[in-house]
Parts: C-alpha cells; sequence; structure tokens
C-alpha cells in the first residue's frame, strides 16, 4: 500500500521511508495492505534473521507478555542470566550487560575501555576506530564511526578517538608508537554500511596480536556480522581468534529491541554496580525472545546453512555480473553479500520495489543484500535472478 506524506506529517523528519507500508510478514516475504508481496532481501537492515513472524519468536513473545514485561534491573530477570549463559556458551565469553540496542552496546563497550584506561592510570585514554566504519548514532558512537556525513552538525564531537583506515595493519602500528594513551580498538570484522568490506585474511588475527603486545582491549562490533549472518556464530570465528569486548544487536531479538556487551578476562571485571545500566536492558520479554532466536538456529542448523547458501549466491552473483565492466567488486561472507558498481546506484532500491524485491544500496555504489538464514533455494535464486536483472538494466541504460 502506498502512501502519501501528510501521512508522516507529525513525525520528526529523520528518515526518507519508501512509498509502502507493510500489514504483515510471513518468513521471507512481506505483505502491503493490498496483498502484494514482496521478496525481502534485507531483513530490516540484518535483523530478522529468522525472517518474518517466526512461530517459535512469535510463541516465546506471546506467552511472556501474558506473565510479565518489566520488573527492572533492581532484580534478578531468570531469563535475562539464561540469555547470558546462552551467549556465554556459543561466544566463549565469560560476562554479558544488556541494552536495548546496537549503539547502546557500543556505548557500553567504549564506556567499558575508558574505565579500563583508567584503571591502568591512563588519565586520557584513546580508543582507535576505522575509516568506514558505522558503530552508531549517539554522541560517543557517532564519533566513533568513521563516516563525516553522519558526523556534520554534531560537533564538537567527543575526545579520545584515534582514527586508521580499515584494513591496513601499518596504520595501527604506527598508532602504536606514537600514542601511549590507546587503551582498545574498536572494529567491525566485516562493514556493513561501510559497503560490505571483508579485510585480509590475517587482519583481525593482527589486530588481536597487537592488542596482545601493547595491553588494549581488542573490541570487536558484531551487531550487523553476529548471529550467524557470516555463516559462523560471530564473524570473527573465521579468523580463529577471540575478542576481549564484542558488541551485538540486530538479529539476537529478530525484530525484538535488544542490544548486548560481552566480555571476557580482565575486561569482564571492569564494570561494577553503579559504573553502568539500563532501564529495559534485557528485561523479560526480550530475553525469551531471544533465547527462542538462539534454541531456533540451533536446532535448525542455521549458521551452517546461512554458509552454503551464501557460497552459492556469491557464485551465482559472480557468474552473471563478475564479468560486466561496470561492476567492480562482489563481495561476502555468508548472507552478507555486497555488489560494488562504478557509480551511485541509490535508484535501485526504487527500482527493487517496484519489482516487489526489498534491497539496499550502501556507500552510494554497493547494493547490499542480508536476507533471512531461513531463504530457501528458490527464493535465494530469485534473489540473485532479480538483483542480476535490475543491475543489468540500470548499468545499460546508463551507458
Amino acid at each position: 500500500m502506498f502512501l502519501g506524506s501528510l501521512m508522516a506529517e507529525h513525525l520528526m523528519n529523520t528518515y526518507r521511508p519508501l512509498p509502502v507500508s507493510f500489514e504483515h510478514g510471513a518468513g521471507a516475504y512481506l505483505f502491503d495492505a493490498d496483498g502484494e508481496r514482496y521478496l525481502d532481501a534485507l531483513c530490516g537492515i540484518a535483523v530478522c534473521g529468522l525472517g518474518h513472524a517466526h512461530p517459535a519468536v512469535s510463541a516465546a513473545i506471546c506467552e511472556q507478555a501474558q506473565r510479565l514485561l518489566h520488573s527492572s534491573n533492581l532484580y534478578r530477570i531468570d531469563a535475562q542470566e539464561e540469555l547470558a549463559d546462552e551467549l556465554c556458551r556459543i561466544a566463549a565469553m565469560e560476562r554479558v550487560f544488556f541494552s536495548n540496542s546496537g549503539a547502546e552496546a557500543n556505548e557500553a563497550a567504549l564506556k567499558l575501555a575508558r574505565l579500563y584506561g583508567h584503571g591502568k592510570g591512563i588519565e586520557t585514554p584513546q580508543i582507535i576506530v576505522t575509516e568506514g566504519s558505522f558503530h552508531g548514532r549517539t554522541l560517543a558512537t557517532l564519533t566513533a564511526t568513521g563516516n563525516r556525513k553522519i558526523q556534520a552538525g554534531f560537533e564538537p564531537l567527543m575526545p579520545g578517538f584515534l582514527r586508521a583506515p580499515y584494513d591496513d595493519l601499518d596504520a595501527i602500528r604506527t598508532i602504536a608508537e606514537n600514542s601511549p594513551n590507546v587503551v582498545a580498538i574498536l572494529v567491525e570484522p566485516v562493514t556493513g554500511e561501510g559497503g560490505i568490506q571483508i579485510p585480509a585474511d590475517d587482519y583481525l588475527a593482527e589486530l588481536r596480536q597487537l592488542c596482545d603486545t601493547h595491553g588494549w582491549l581488542f573490541m570487536l562490533d558484531e551487531i550487523q556480522t553476529g548471529m550467524g549472518r557470516t555463516g559462523r556464530w560471530f564473524a570473527h570465528q573465521h579468523a580463529d581468534i577471540q575478542p576481549d569486548v564484542m558488541t551485538l544487536a540486530k538479529a539476537l531479538g529478530n525484530g525484538v529491541p535488544i542490544g548486548a556487551c560481552l566480555a571476557r578476562g580482565a575486561a569482564a571485571e571492569v564494570f561494577q554496580p553503579g559504573n553502568h545500566g539500563s532501564t529495559f536492558g534485557g528485561n523479560p520479554l526480550v530475553a525469551r525472545a531471544a533465547l527462542a532466536v538462539i534454541d531456533t538456529m540451533q536446532q535448525q542448523q542455521l549458521v551452517a546453512r546461512a554458509a552454503e547458501l551464501g557460497a552459492s549466491m556469491l557464485e551465482q552473483l559472480r557468474a552473471r555480473l563478475g564479468e560486466r565492466d561496470e561492476v567492480v567488486a562482489i563481495r561476502g561472507k555468508g548472507l552478507m553479500l555486497g555488489i560494488e558498481l562504478d557509480r551511485p546506484c541509490a535508484e535501485l532500491v526504487q527500482r527493487a520495489l517496484q519489482q516487489k524485491l526489498l534491497i539496499n544500496v550502501t556507500a552510494d555504489s554497493v547494493v547490499r543484500l542480508l536476507p533471512a538464514l531461513i531463504l530457501t533455494d528458490g527464493q535465494a535464486g530469485d534473489i540473485v535472478t532479480g538483483v542480476c536483472d535490475l543491475i543489468e538494466t540500470f548499468v545499460e541504460e546508463d551507458a
């Protein structure tokens, strides 16, 4: 169902929504009020990893909603403790702080790093971040983000951040030689908003070694890459390394707002009562939803499925588009796929919508695909065919 602009006259002008509103969803599809069906290759920006209206998640939410929504963190919450146990088990971490979003999870990590630095006697702790990254839109995460467009107008930005090019170990080494107040590095294992940039195979392992050498915390933003998206539970597992701090959100709740900051070793003992908190963080409702997500992923072996399906889609995309001069690169890890063109291509989002296909363009020229992990082979093929048709028509018209 397409809506007029007057329908949003009382909303702050922070978004440019497409002219469609969805009434319900089922698996990999969304439906508007007219019953038109759209194949979702974005799943709420990597959120609905189990697809829409998954019965196990819906059942968990309904059951918990009939019992208890909120009691606050003044009291123990059994589901929160159970969820922390499960996350620490699959991530090999030790402690978890629950928040309501990815930005809040990253805020927790940044606060933890500063407190860690002060504990070492460093009065002005600094955190290394990378260009092209995205960590959120709060003032601290906005500053940590490597995108000048979203920072503009919000100065003064927060102090305490040092920036290096993504996937550039020499730049990190130079910072290490000249900046004695560094206490941590925060990096995405694969950039999401930055255009599905996949670093060199040794990048994360070398960062881990640098952190060990210099006593820094190695902090990974797995908000978009986590929860099976790249074909492992967490993207850093491809490199066979372990972070000190890891942040999650998005697919953890399959649409229910939840974030998590996980820590191990010395980082796990930094926060003490009164250092950080959240009114809603880890409430019974979101905790039960997240537990249902983890249980479903395990029962249906969806992490392995994401690896298999992503490799197949990547191969198909490369076979169809790889020889075109207008295609700069086709990148992917699991079901995190990007097709970079040699020109801006934001209009492809609207064109895809007209074809009842939901996609995204990020970094101006990268078609980003983040489909649900529950895709069938046929649905995956339909996404590949639809995207390739759109790109071929677009570049031929633009020639």
